[in-house]
């Protein structure tokens, strides 16, 4: 292999020799892909179809292995180098221009333990798969609401979904992890090894090294449950806002519920006639049955004058591809979120007008009760902050051209500063771009926390070595003076 040319941590240039690069493909068992390389176009590309951006080599890593040989040769060489795990984080932090990427997608396996229950995953795993591997058993790892989702790149920023008012976070579930650190060493983060290391990884994101394993806490779910959509045409709007917030205000914690506005698809579940118009759901999941849980669906049921009704028995793994035809690889994306106080009945017509000037037929806002069992968990267990929420908004620009790039990203940034007056202030790194910057990387934790995690971040990885991410730089060595008489 020829000499290639790369980007160094802090922006430069750097050859690296072909005797180098064929070196470190030897001692791999996965592939080395570079430009020009079969398969190189398809390997770079992420979920968000805005982000086009060209490494000078990936490394599609079989194993740990592999991984440990990928930090070396990045460290060694002082690359600029991401972390790929699913590839579905809307910032693009999972590739990088002219810099090694360190491919964890292929590596998959899951691994169910019925009896302790717990579950050991790959950093490769999606949370379809992981589902699919609990469901026979009657168990779930509390995650996210979109299928394709990568598991790991959702737990170490935190994740939230159909179960989190029953169980917490994501990242509230897991109880050890296996990480390559920049200096290469493998360590295990848990409650008995590096317990600072396992509080990190529990919200902070890829900034302390590249997770080769996740072992869970499963919960008992299913394998199925009452879940479903109500939808209701545009002109009922205001009512159905009106109703989610007093709904969701007194809904039981095992009730997962999200309000959505968007264009209606052209899904079978809905008629043809509404197709192409502005539609408002109430979306929800019961994670166990019980007689609230019961009585607050058919409130739900019996609410307006609905268009379309799914709710039923059916297998968790059906629903929770719900969502998956309304986020296909290959679109471009733009995101702006805020976590939520509770709602006053003034912020029903603002979150009307949300929809109201939707400029995309691919467009959502979308609004997630949270609160629950995730707000009664120890502060200290997780680097994660703002446990107060009660929701957490998601305004999801979504289009085709990207001719058309300001005009929805302008709608989305809009709604954002709408809906400002109701945020608690916090947000969730996984909802992040990459233009917000340093200070609303540390509008995700507390102070405390973030202090904490600079600290951390000089311990494991002081030259900040995984920076393509929603950053933690570390924390400054202030010289101490010494007085001498």
């Amino acid at each position: 292999m020829k000499g290639l040319q790369f980007v160094n941590r802090t922006g430069g240039s750097v050859t690296v020799s072909g005797r180098a690069v064929a070196a470190f493909g030897r001692t791999v068992r996965g592939q080395l892909l570079a430009p020009g390389a079969l398969g190189y176009d398809d390997a770079r590309k992420v979920w968000n179809g805005m982000i086009d951006r060209r490494p000078a080599l990936i490394a599609r890593c079989a194993d740990r292995d592999d991984v440990q040989a990928a930090v070396a040769f990045a460290r060694d060489h002082d690359l600029l180098v991401a972390l790929r795990s699913g590839g579905h984080n809307v910032a693009g932090s999972a590739t990088c221009d002219g810099g090694l990427v360190v491919d964890l997608s292929a590596m998959r396996q899951v691994e169910v333990d019925p009896q302790a229950r717990t579950v050991r995953v790959d950093p490769g795993a999606t949370l379809g798969e992981v589902d699919k591997a609990t469901a026979p058993h009657g168990l779930v790892v509390p995650c996210g609401v979109v299928s394709e989702t990568g598991l790991t790149g959702l737990t170490l920023g935190g994740g939230f979904g159909w179960f989190s008012r029953s169980f917490g976070y994501t990242c509230d579930n897991l109880l050890a992890a296996e990480v390559v650190t920049a200096d290469g060493r493998l360590v295990t983060a848990s409650a008995e090894e590096n317990p600072d290391l396992l509080w990190a990884l529990r919200g902070a994101g890829h900034n302390f090294g590249v997770v080769t394993s996740l072992l869970f806490r499963a919960q008992s779910v299913g394998p199925e449950v009452t879940a479903g959509l109500v939808a209701y045409p545009w002109r009922q709007a205001g009512d159905v806002v009106r109703f989610f917030r007093e709904f969701t205000a007194a809904a039981p914690d095992e009730l997962g519920t999200m309000l959505v506005l968007r264009v209606a698809p052209p899904a079978p579940f809905l008629p043809t006639e509404v197709h192409g118009t502005m539609i408002a759901m109430v979306v929800v999941c019961l994670a166990r049955e019980s007689e609230a849980g019961r009585r607050a669906v058919a409130e739900l049921k019996r609410f307006g004058s609905p268009v379309a009704d799914t709710i039923a028995v059916k297998p968790f793994v059906q629903h929770q591809t719900l969502l998956d035809a309304a986020n296909p690889k290959g679109r471009r994306y733009y995101w702006k979120s805020h976590n939520l106080r509770p709602l006053p009945p003034a912020a029903d017509g603002v979150v009307v007008g949300l929809g109201d000037r939707i400029t995309s037929p691919f467009s959502v806002v979308l609004a997630m009760q949270v609160g629950g069992a995730a707000s009664r968990v120890e502060p200290t267990s997780a680097a994660l902050g703002h446990r107060d929420a009660a929701y957490v908004i998601n305004v999801a620009a979504s289009w085709t051209e990207g001719a058309e790039d300001e005009r929805h990203i302008g709608w989305a940034r809009d709604c954002w500063a709408a809906m400002q007056p109701f945020s608690t202030g916090g947000t969730n790194v996984n909802f992040l771009t990459a233009e917000e910057g340093a200070s609303r990387v540390q509008a995700a934790y507390s102070p405390e926390s973030y202090a904490r995690l600079a600290r951390l971040k000089r311990l494991f990885d002081p030259d900040n070595l995984f920076r393509c991410n929603q950053n933690i730089p570390p924390e400054e060595v202030r010289a101490v003076r010494v007085a001498t008489g």
